[in-house]
């Protein structure tokens, strides 16, 4: 992938050649002076538009409503007690393990998981367990969660649940041996919800030809919790809506505000109770004690979820758990620093303004200190892309606060644009600050695909566009590997 500065360089030598050549058919030298006047604004305005731009980007504005309980979205699979909401992730940190969940609602059955290789007729089987919980006046169904381990690398697998009752097949592939030119495609979706947009974000990712192996998921799954009393059966639909996907390929979660499900006036005071009960990930495996916080290795990237609602001070669990995390990270083994968190710290638009200030004060230092490669967020109900930037000189008496160019930091990229029924942020400050690089409230998802150890590709696609087509994209250099200039102005 060229830069803009390389694809400029292109365009006039292949113009010179041409010119040199007569196939422009330029009459005088005062035409082909002419010539690359023009040519030149015409790279120039494309510059521009790579760098501190807000979409001019056109859609209807229409209401963002969830979808009815008797979507085709939402249906109960058939047969009695048959597994539903079924979803994978990691299992561990280095990729050989899946953590297999899914709900029965009549009783508990089988906590079984039968699995073989692709082509292999020997079958293994691993035994999982069952939670429930309740909400106010609502009773889960049968949770259940199980850890298929020691998976061969790259190696397509199928599993069957409710073996006992009604099975249900469904497959997915591991992913290569963590290494450092191993080439990984993620797929990003954020505060998706369950209205009709969410699921235009949810078919247009799975149709997307760049074909996601993995999503990264920054937050905000059902949004339950906008319904009286926190109804959650919108947590049950939720998870046979995005069955389709989640129970093929791993969804890395991360956990919202949405997800805190607090609620005193009725008794409800213990956050995240049904997120922690629904969505089981690996944190032990990274000396993590919160399933809030924790990291995993996949491919050739090392990603390091944080909780944006959960205490994060100097001396919390949080805090020095990061501490510890952070000089682990093998960039020689995993060159790619991914972390995720739910609250931007960067964020132009007037929603959210400023809510993960102290968050950044904490953190950032080690961010630019480690050279993480890219922080991805949620929240805000658009999409954002950063320069590369760092706001670490400031404190209390220097009055040194304004972002700076840093080629040491990551690029913040906020995609809280899957859908959901709260709708579009499309109300931003002005003017646009000069570290935002690319905006736009619309609705979409987005893919980071990992080439080697230097390089990555970035793309934002919307809804509204064909499945292949990128509204907005950036190529990576990797902040170990090849540290050079990103600017786009």
């Amino acid at each position: 992938m060229l830069s803009t500065h390389e694809e400029q360089e292109s365009v006039l030598r292949s113009s010179f050649s041409l010119s040199k050549m007569g196939v422009l058919g330029f009459s005088s030298s005062s035409s082909f002076v002419g010539f690359f006047v023009v040519l030149s604004l015409v790279i120039n305005a494309t510059v521009l538009c790579n760098g501190g731009k807000t979409s001019r980007f056109v859609r209807k504005l229409e209401a963002t409503e969830d979808m009815p309980l008797d979507s085709d979205v939402f249906q109960v699979p058939p047969g009695y007690n048959a597994p539903q909401q079924v979803h994978i992730t990691q299992g561990d940190q280095v990729g050989k393990a899946v953590i297999v969940s899914w709900v029965t609602a009549s009783e508990p059955g089988s906590n079984t998981v039968l699995y073989w290789t692709e082509g292999s007729e020997t079958k293994y089987k691993a035994k999982g367990k069952v939670y429930t919980y309740k909400y106010f006046n609502y009773t889960s169904g049968y949770i259940h969660h199980c850890t298929i381990m020691n998976l061969k690398y790259n190696t397509k697998y199928y599993y069957v649940v409710g073996i006992d009752h009604t099975m249900r097949e469904f497959w997915f592939v591991t992913p290569p041996q963590v290494g450092p030119d191993v080439p990984y495609t993620f797929g990003l979706i954020g505060d998706l919800g369950q209205s009709f947009d969410s699921n235009k974000t949810l078919n247009h990712y799975e149709l997307n030809p760049q074909k996601g192996m993995t999503v990264l998921f920054v937050g905000d799954l059902s949004y339950a919790d906008n319904y009286p009393n926190h109804d959650n059966v919108r947590w049950d639909t939720w998870g046979r809506f995005t069955e389709r996907s989640a129970a093929y390929q791993p969804w890395i979660w991360t956990a919202g505000n949405h997800e805190i499900d607090f609620n005193q006036s009725i008794g409800e005071t213990k956050p995240f109770k049904p997120y922690s009960h629904r969505y089981h990930v690996p944190y032990k495996a990274s000396g993590s004690t919160a399933p809030f916080w924790y990291s995993i290795k996949r491919a050739s990237a090392y990603i390091i979820v944080l909780s944006s609602y959960s205490a994060y001070g100097k001396y919390t669990p949080q805090y020095k758990w990061l501490e510890a995390e952070l000089p682990k990270v093998n960039r020689t083994e995993t060159p790619w620093l991914i972390v995720l968190m739910h609250c931007p710290w960067y964020n132009s638009y007037n929603y959210h303004y400023m809510e993960g200030e102290t968050m950044r004060v904490m953190y950032e230092p080690w961010f630019v200190r480690y050279n993480v490669d890219v922080v991805f967020a949620g929240h805000v109900h658009a999409y954002e892309r950063s320069e590369r930037i760092s706001n670490v000189a400031y404190n209390i008496v220097n009055g040194l606060c304004t972002p700076v160019n840093d080629q040491s930091a990551p690029v913040y990229i906020t995609i809280g644009d899957g859908g959901n029924q709260e709708g579009l942020a499309t109300n931003m400050t002005e003017p646009q600050p000069a570290y935002s690089a690319y905006r736009e409230a619309s609705f979409g998802h987005a893919i980071f695909h990992i080439e080697n150890r230097s390089h990555a590709y970035f793309s934002w696609h919307r809804n509204e566009d064909g499945y292949s087509v990128e509204a907005d994209s950036m190529s990576f250099f990797n902040r170990y590997w090849h540290k050079i200039d990103e600017s786009t102005h």
